[in-house]
C-alpha cells in the first residue's frame, strides 16, 4: 500500500527538481515555463494525496483551479515567446532582458 509519505516525497521530489532546473537553466525560456509547470503539478500532486488520505474532495477541487490558471499562464507565456522571437530571432533570456520597443 502507497502511503502519503510516499506522495509528499515524489512532490517533493519533482518540486525540487524543478527549482534546480529554474535556477541551472537561465538561458533558454521553453526549458524556464516548462520548470514552472513541473512545479505546479508536483504541488497539485500534494494537494490530491492529502485530499484522498484526509477523505476531503476538497483538495482535488482546488487542483482543478490551479490547472485552470496554470493553462492560461502557459498560453500566455507561449504567445509572449512567440511575439519576442519574431521580434528579436532569439529566445535567450540574456539577450531580450531589456524592454525597448
Amino acid at each position: 500500500m502507497i502511503l502519503l509519505s510516499d506522495y509528499l516525497v515524489l512532490g517533493a521530489i519533482l518540486f525540487s527538481i524543478s527549482v534546480v532546473g529554474i535556477f541551472l537553466n537561465r538561458k533558454n525560456l521553453v526549458v524556464l515555463l516548462m520548470a514552472i509547470e513541473l512545479m505546479l503539478l508536483a504541488v497539485n500532486i500534494n494537494f490530491v494525496a492529502a485530499s484522498h488520505f484526509l477523505n476531503d474532495i476538497s483538495g482535488q477541487v482546488f487542483v482543478f483551479f490551479i490547472l485552470t490558471v496554470a493553462a492560461a499562464e502557459s498560453a500566455i507565456g507561449l504567445a509572449i515567446l512567440i511575439v519576442v522571437f519574431r521580434n528579436r530571432k532569439t529566445i535567450n533570456v540574456e539577450e531580450i532582458d531589456s524592454l525597448k520597443g
